[in-house]
């Protein structure tokens, strides 16, 4: 194929994904320019170039036109190279077919994934925990977010210095923003400000790094003291998202930004509904540069659970979470006529000071528009005002909350498709799981005038284990199927935290509040930043993957709701995160850029996509044949085809001794779930004589009949008596 000439910036390797299999009519109308991101790879080394001017210069030639004003979006132009512009379908394969150009990519919206949990997970507020504080003071958490709210008390920067002299970035939160020596930076990509409007980036500021701030609570209910997990610790807000979504082209930009501003740690909450190829994923682009420079990304699963293959973070070198409940939940009560109780979810501030309504089932209430059947589920113009009017509205389904108020209903009971989750909502109610719905339905259809009194919510302390959500997104992996995906769960149910008082607590809500209660992996995400953060004060110099592996191999074992994949380590990763235990792994497993590039190698990709996903060019070896398995990463998990065949699987590791200079440690197989699997390790032993010192050892895996409908699994443990270094081991086929 032809080329145009060579822009100095292609001198260099150059990153931009391609999407042009669509384009087959050429246009020049300029009502058909969309924004793409043509990222550039590694910026160089020479003392003259600047990214600027060079973007424009391809900009102009690309377009013919001498003023590009309106046409160039984003330049990155401080850790890595590349520029985002609106482009027509011509000038997009022009553009494309440039000397150096390795991808084009359309941008893409994603979306976010939306107190009592560092207790639950034993990092207490108390002079008992383990704390650095001068390095905690000095440690800056970068938050890809929706903004954040900077006179929030999360953020008071009451008895901090100024900033660590590392920090290289800048306060530019737009108008009546101001900075301070807590929350040290503010850089918006929306064209609103850096202020959060929404909520959703104060909540996961605050869960990660906010204050210690005493007597909170969402209307009384969840009182107690808000803090992250490292409060002494500096944060940097970068907003991406509006109500509209999270634009790639400027989660690039954040990317960029905040690895040159000097972050210590990135934590983003952000994501698709399925995960992507690397090279179109601005994520795990991002993440890679990040990784590359020594900061850990810490990002959220998703919010597609319990249905398997839906975790959207799948790269290697990201730290993915899922999540999980606490010790405590919220349950709204629902007391009958008969005095029967039924138990429900949801965050309800609403006091009916026990005044009993009476029930209105919707399709008792079917206006002529609609069946029966429809008016049941609550549907929009389906329900008769007059019928419903001051009753408390029962709905086969949560639509009714969009019509609730309009129909002039003093509450609502629905049937909750996630009855494990309390949501808040705009007026008295509470979601009941299947069977205590269908046991109201029955009430109310046996009663000629039922009624019901809607109860506070109530705060109960009854989990002692940890239960996967069931909105949280499931493995397996689909893109790196040899790689164990989410990595790590942790508290993402009714967490409360730091909210914007310009956003809403719930979708038709009007109350403005200062801390509200959220679920999602959204929520979770922040909990691991704050422990790798926790982590890092101890150990300033461990590298991103030292990190990743204390985390997973000190995790709790977990169980998980549902049955099938969504039940397995598909759902949970190596466990529940645990704070404290994390800071003595004992034993790491280390990976390096080198290490990701191979990796890479393995999984078949062309030089052009290396180059798209790490900046440079790279050459993977013809003679050596990568096996992706055998990526030293903590956990192990093999896709195998077909399930009826016996099998053998090995697996190459190498782990470096981070505990005592002289340490020996045996290793133990525990089983897990589905068939039954032969694990032998070898060797059996390892012993060390000095710290950092490394040692290899090979898992080999047999069994057969794998069952088609659930992953078999087992657990390696190495331990020395004190440390128990746990790595899952899973195998799985087609089928799963």
């Amino acid at each position: 194929m032809g080329k145009l000439r060579a822009p100095s910036s292609c001198l260099l390797s150059c990153l931009l994904v391609l999407f042009l299999s669509s384009v087959s009519a050429v246009t020049d109308d300029p009502q058909d320019r969309q924004v793409y991101i043509v990222y550039m790879g590694s910026l160089p080394s020479r003392a003259d170039y600047t990214p600027m001017s060079d973007h424009m210069s391809i900009l102009q030639e690309v377009t013919g036109e001498s003023s590009n004003e309106g046409r160039l979006v984003r330049s990155y132009k401080r850790s890595f190279n590349g520029f985002a512009a609106r482009l027509t379908a011509s000038e997009l394969e022009r553009v494309s077919e440039m000397e150096g150009v390795v991808s084009v990519f359309p941008n893409k919206m994603l979306q976010l994934h939306t107190t009592q949990s560092w207790d639950f997970m034993g990092l207490k507020q108390d002079k008992g925990t383990k704390r650095n504080p001068t390095v905690e003071s000095d440690t800056i958490i970068g938050v890809i977010d929706t903004g954040i709210t900077p006179e929030s008390e999360s953020f008071s920067d009451k008895g901090f210095g100024p900033p660590p002299a590392k920090w290289k970035g800048v306060c530019s939160g737009g108008e009546n923003f101001t900075c301070n020596n807590k929350l040290i930076g503010a850089r918006d990509y929306t064209s609103e400000g850096a202020r959060d409007t929404e909520g959703h980036g104060t909540h996961t500021a605050s869960t990660a790094a906010g204050n210690a701030v005493a007597d909170t609570s969402f209307f009384g209910i969840g009182n107690g003291t808000a803090r992250g997990g490292v409060p002494a610790s500096r944060i940097a807000a970068y907003k991406v998202c509006t109500p509209t979504g999270c634009s790639s082209e400027a989660l690039l930009s954040a990317f960029d930004d905040a690895i040159a501003d000097g972050v210590d740690l990135l934590t983003i909450s952000i994501g698709g509904k399925k995960a992507s190829m690397f090279e179109s994923d601005p994520v795990a682009i991002g993440a890679f540069h990040a990784m590359a420079k020594g900061i850990l990304t810490v990002t959220a699963a998703g919010n597609s659970g319990p249905q398997d293959s839906t975790t959207s973070a799948v790269a290697p070198w990201m730290l993915t979470v899922a999540a999980s409940t606490t010790d405590r939940s919220f349950v709204t009560k629902v007391v009958l006529g008969n005095n029967k109780t039924l138990v429900g979810k949801s965050v309800n501030a609403f006091d009916m000071k026990g005044k009993k309504y009476s029930l209105v089932y919707g399709k008792s209430a079917a206006s002529s528009a609609c069946s029966a059947e429809t008016a049941e589920l609550c549907k929009p113009e389906c329900l008769k005002q007059s019928l419903v009017k001051g009753k408390i509205l029962v709905c086969s389904s949560p639509g009714g909350l969009k019509v609730v108020k309009s129909v002039g209903a003093i509450a609502i009971i629905y049937k909750s498709p996630k009855p494990d989750v309390a949501f808040v909502h705009p007026l008295p109610a509470s979601g009941l799981p299947e069977k205590e719905f269908e046991s109201l339905v029955s009430y109310i259809e046996s009663e000629n005038s039922p009624q019901a009194a809607i109860l506070k919510t109530e705060a109960i302390f009854n989990r002692t284990s940890p239960l996967i959500g069931s909105f949280s997104s499931r493995g397996p992996n689909t893109i790196a199927v040899d790689i164990l995906k989410p990595d790590i769960t942790a508290p993402g149910v009714e967490i409360l935290a730091a909210y914007s008082p310009d956003g809403e607590p719930s979708e038709y809500d009007t109350r403005h509040v200062k801390y509200a209660v959220l679920s999602g992996t959204s929520m979770a995400c922040p909990h691991v930043a704050g422990v790798a953060s926790y982590v890092k004060t101890f150990y300033p110099k461990w590298s991103p993957s030292m990190i990743q592996s204390a985390i997973m191999t000190t995790a709790w074992p977990v169980n998980a709701t549902g049955t099938g994949i969504a039940s397995t380590e598909f759902a949970y990763g190596s466990g529940h995160v645990d704070p404290i235990a994390s800071l003595n792994p004992g034993l790491v497993y280390e990976l390096n850029k080198a290490d990701h590039i191979a990796f890479l190698c393995g999984m078949n990709y062309t030089s052009n996509i290396l180059k798209i996903i790490s900046g440079e060019t790279v050459t993977c070896p013809e003679e050596k044949e990568y096996q992706t398995r055998n990526l030293n990463y903590p956990s192990m998990s093999a896709k195998l085809s077909g399930s009826n065949n016996s099998f053998t699987v090995t697996f190459n590791r190498t782990v470096t001794n981070v505990g005592a200079p002289k340490s020996t440690y045996n290793s133990k197989v525990v089983p897990g779930h589905g068939s039954k699997l032969s694990v032998n390790v070898t060797p059996s032993v390892l012993s060390f004589k000095t710290v950092n010192e490394k040692q290899s050892f090979m898992v080999t895996v047999t069994g057969k009949d794998l069952d088609s409908e659930l992953p078999s699994s087992a657990n390696l443990i190495w331990s020395d008596g004190k440390h128990n270094v746990r790595s899952p081991i899973v195998v799985y086929t087609d089928a799963n």
